[in-house]
């Protein structure tokens, strides 16, 4: 969730890569048509389901490389909330995008009959926590990547939704603001920070372009007045938590950011934190290797 730490001084949310599948309104076994995300079902029917979120901007390619690995002993559900990763905005473009996501993750889910592991990135992953929060019998098990229960601790950390609106606000403002020309400019910074792979790189510039501005503002937002430290002692949901570490960074510098990390999940009952070494925001880009194992470790 570094996204928001970065656009805190360059004004800019950017993140993903370019779709490998065509996205679809819902799987045909689905009774619930979803208006805010899409979902493509890969994988195997029949097997465990497990559901993964892409974060801000991104769109659900992120995955790709995970689907590869866990598409024959898994049914997977992809999703991509709709003004990210150049889908349309749809009913996203006005109103509360966070909590209107969680409930209809809440019927997709209900309407599937399943109980899946839930795995998240960056926003996608702040989504896992509150639908665990919110639905906890729709979650078998968590998996929670790069992602702080409030990340606005990582600007002060004693920060509290009160005292962090002002700045929201601001972000939010000026986000609107930045002429598109420079928008598109910035990408590269952005890129730089998000990962260290230039594969990673290329990814992050390519569907930031395409996302929906409006919809990542709403998005930044509300991210920011999103505090879950409290809820987190109550999720009993067996979770794995996957975070960044890269020595070569200076901002967050990457010690601090551990720290934030084992506050946050410390009231959290059954979670597990994995430091992924020599990566950055995107460690599915960064060290894949070494995400994949974690990842399927825990699935199993």
């Amino acid at each position: 969730m570094k996204i928001l730490q970065w656009l805190a001084t360059m004004v800019l949310v950017i993140a993903g890569v370019v779709l490998l599948v065509v996205p679809v309104r819902a799987q045909s076994a689905t009774a619930f048509v979803p208006t805010r995300f899409t979902v493509v079902d890969a994988g195997t029917a029949g097997k465990p389901d497990v559901v993964l979120i892409p974060g801000l901007a991104s769109s659900r390619s992120v995955w790709d490389g995970e689907a590869k690995l866990l598409a024959p002993n898994y049914r997977l559900h992809l999703v991509q909330v709709d003004g990210f990763g150049g889908s349309p905005a749809g009913p996203n473009a006005t109103g509360l995008i966070l909590p209107a996501v969680t409930d209809e993750l809440h019927k997709y889910i209900a309407a599937s009959g399943m109980h899946p592991v839930v795995v998240g990135h960056s926003l996608g992953g702040l989504w896992a926590l509150m639908l665990a929060d919110k639905y906890p019998g729709d979650v078998r098990k968590l998996v929670i990547v790069d992602t702080l229960p409030y990340y606005a601790v990582l600007f002060n950390p004693a920060a509290t939704v009160e005292t962090v609106k002002p700045m929201a606000d601001s972000m939010k403002t000026q986000l609107a603001a930045v002429p598109a020309d420079q928008y598109a400019a910035m990408q590269s910074g952005m890129a730089a920070v998000m990962s260290n792979s230039a594969e990673g790189n290329k990814a992050v510039i390519a569907n930031g372009s395409a996302s929906d501005r409006t919809v990542v503002a709403e998005a930044m937002y509300e991210d920011l007045l999103t505090d879950l430290r409290t809820n987190v002692a109550t999720i009993k949901t067996p979770t794995l938590v996957l975070y960044e570490y890269d020595a070569t960074l200076t901002q967050p510098d990457p010690a601090a950011f551990e720290a934030s990390m084992k506050a946050s999940y410390q009231p959290m009952p059954n979670v597990t934190l994995v430091k992924m070494d020599g990566s950055r925001h995107f460690i599915m880009y960064d060290q894949p290797a070494k995400f994949d194992a974690a990842l399927e470790g825990f699935l199993k």
